[in-house]
């Protein structure tokens, strides 16, 4: 059997854990009480204070997709987009190829059944033609 004394403080601390967890569970209610009253639930909220909290994602706004050999070529950006749009499909595909998928000139010549010094040639004509049309437009 434990002497009083023991007990006694054995008690005593019983009794202050018990007050904390009660005082920690009125803080914790008032306070959700009071998140409670400041928060509304979003089907309450005025069209313009919903307008407010809204966010726009603009991720993938400027990316294009074109399609070369069945794959997606993903280009970002308005204007070179623009600018490889205007390519016709053949010169469009080498750069594509060669620049977005880096592909090798062997690599592109066989894919498109076509000789490699062609695609040589292509490759350097379309960047002339593409560093024009981006002067002009910029």
């Amino acid at each position: 059997m434990k002497d009083s004394h023991e007990q006694r403080i054995q008690n005593q601390f019983g009794a202050f854990c018990v007050r904390v967890l009660k005082n920690e569970a009125r803080h914790i209610q008032r306070d959700y009480a009071s998140l409670l009253d400041q928060e509304k639930p979003l089907d309450e909220l005025t069209a313009s204070e919903l307008e407010q909290t809204a966010v726009w994602d603009d991720y993938f706004m400027d990316e294009h997709v074109f399609e070369v050999l069945g794959l997606p070529v993903v280009v970002t950006g308005n204007v070179l987009a623009d600018a490889l749009a205007q390519l016709p499909e053949g010169k469009r595909d080498v750069i594509l190829l060669s620049y977005f998928l880096g592909m090798t000139d062997r690599e592109i010549s066989e894919k498109l059944h076509i000789v490699h010094q062609t695609v040589s040639k292509r490759r350097l004509v379309t960047l002339k033609e593409l560093y024009e049309y981006l002067v002009k437009t910029c």
